[in-house]
């Protein structure tokens, strides 16, 4: 049993990380229909800035809090400069692009910081309690109050300020919001700042929990992220953080007790796309759309 609560704190601790990176994938996907398939490889050159910055000497909060408002410019840039002209309209362009885009950024941090791994530093304390026999890592919990903390100010954000409400105005109906004088380009602009400030998030504390960073560092959690907001909900930012949870205990679990597994890291987050393609197909929280004819 002790083994069972290990590996269920193990799981939500990575699901905390793997939520953080559905987020984001959700608000790109709520707000352009677009899947953003360089998600992760943004957030792996985020986590190189990150430890960047730690290296000239900024304490590794402040280093990654710098890094994502320097990958908040970074992603509107994107969508200006490369997304939009394309047009959304396009969407076979837009999957290409962001292919290209995963493809690119990966080449430029090898470019930029080499092919060999870094150590990356925790930004939480290094220590640890045992309760019970189940050992709990500071890491465990900072992962875990991160994220109720990017919840709740995307809670406030989105439910209590205007530029919330314009961002979700758009996100439902872009023409409808362009009719009361909101500026859909500017709100897209936002959307994709604000995912790319969450894949900073996001890749900084998968380096901080494997110690180190390289170039392959989030490709991993990409497929897991995927999986949660498949789970969840792509048009769902609450079933992005409900997936995730979910995805980072069932991967913990089946790695644990399924023999068939062993090697295997993606394999569950595989069959749960499928499974839940095949069962719910809009995710647990995610909603039908109804078209007149």
């Amino acid at each position: 049993m002790e083994l069972f609560f290990n590996q269920l704190v193990n799981g939500i601790s990575a699901g905390s990380i793997y939520a953080a990176l559905a987020l984001a994938l959700v608000l790109i996907f709520r707000s352009t229909g677009i899947l953003n398939f360089a998600q992760g490889e943004m957030a792996m050159f985020s986590a190189f800035i990150s430890w960047q910055l730690a290296d000239m000497g900024l304490p590794m909060w402040l280093a990654i809090l710098a890094s994502m408002a320097i990958s908040c410019v970074g992603g509107a840039v994107i969508e200006r400069t490369i997304i939009r002209p394309i047009g959304a309209d396009n969407l076979l362009g837009v999957v290409i692009v962001t292919i290209g885009l995963f493809i690119f950024l990966n080449a430029l941090a090898g470019w930029m910081y080499g092919t060999d791994g870094r150590n990356f530093d925790s930004p939480f304390p290094n220590e640890s309690w045992s309760i019970g026999g189940v050992n709990i890592t500071a890491d465990d919990i900072g992962n875990l109050v991160v994220l109720g903390v990017v919840v709740a100010l995307m809670f406030l954000l989105f439910q209590k300020t205007k530029f919330g409400l314009g961002m979700r105005a758009v996100a439902s109906n872009l023409d409808s919001a362009s009719l009361v004088g909101i500026r859909p380009g500017r709100m897209l602009m936002a959307g994709w700042g604000l995912a790319a400030a969450l894949g900073a998030l996001a890749g900084s504390l998968t380096a901080a929990d494997r110690t180190f960073i390289e170039l392959n560092l989030m490709q991993g959690v990409l497929i897991f992220a995927f999986a949660a907001a498949t789970l969840g909900g792509f048009d769902s930012p609450l079933g992005a953080v409900v997936g995730g949870l979910i995805v980072g205990v069932v991967q913990a679990l089946s790695l644990q007790y399924i023999s068939f597994f062993d090697g295997l890291e993606t394999a569950p987050a595989f069959l749960l796309i499928l499974g839940v393609l095949l069962v719910k197909p809009n995710g647990l929280f995610g909603r039908k759309t109804v078209e007149r004819v």
